[in-house]
């Protein structure tokens, strides 16, 4: 997981309420020109707009596809090597590159944070941040083996027993929430698909750019 979690956006009124601004687009890609920040006809939100050659660039949700790998009652967490929370603990996960599903995805952080081999076994959930524009889809994964050991991006990485969940040294809230649930599911013997808006509560600062 490299740049998740962070947002250099502003907000702006519009006929819809408070929304996000395409602040990071500066020029247009087809032609070079320094694009203006304007509601296009018919539409409602704040676009960047090419004044040359009128092209629309639009700026969408970033999804983040990511694995709780499973062995026995233990998960395996990494430890983060890379800021934003650098040195806290998470599942893998990471933004998906273009042409693969998100349980490719899932599945290539997953080796490429732990290298550890995993089969997916279903979805767990589905978590929206819409303050940082991403959205978590988070699946459950067995282990295939315990062949695992830090990644590029991991200082560390363990096969933790739910009870030793380090809930303080969480890297990011979306983390906090999928874990809560997660325990919750394994002590009733359930596995449901979750879906929720994260976080629930003021945002922490770490959030603002």
């Amino acid at each position: 997981m490299k740049n998740a979690q962070w947002s250099r956006s502003t907000t702006c009124p519009s006929q819809s309420g408070s929304t996000t601004l395409p602040n990071n687009i500066k020029y247009c890609a087809q032609c070079g020109t320094l694009v203006e920040e304007k509601i296009p006809s018919g539409e409602t939100l704040l676009r960047a707009v090419c004044p040359s050659c009128q092209t629309i660039h639009y700026e969408n949700p970033k999804i983040v596809a990511g694995c709780i790998p499973e062995w026995q009652d233990k998960i395996l967490l990494c430890r983060r090597a890379i800021e934003p929370r650098l040195g806290l603990w998470t599942f893998p996960a990471g933004f998906m590159e273009l042409g693969e599903s998100t349980e490719e995805a899932a599945a290539r952080e997953t080796l490429e944070e732990a290298h550890a081999d995993i089969i997916i076994h279903s979805l767990f959930g589905i978590f929206s941040l819409p303050h940082v524009s991403q959205v978590y889809v988070v699946y459950r994964g067995h282990l295939q083996n315990l062949d695992f050991k830090p990644g590029t991006e991991s200082l560390d990485v363990q096969l933790v027993p739910l009870t030793e969940i380090p809930w303080e040294d969480l890297a990011f809230p979306v983390i906090h929430e999928s874990l809560t649930r997660y325990v919750k599911d394994f002590k009733a013997a359930t596995a449901k698909t979750h879906s929720a808006v994260v976080p629930t509560k003021n945002h922490p600062s770490f959030y603002s750019s």
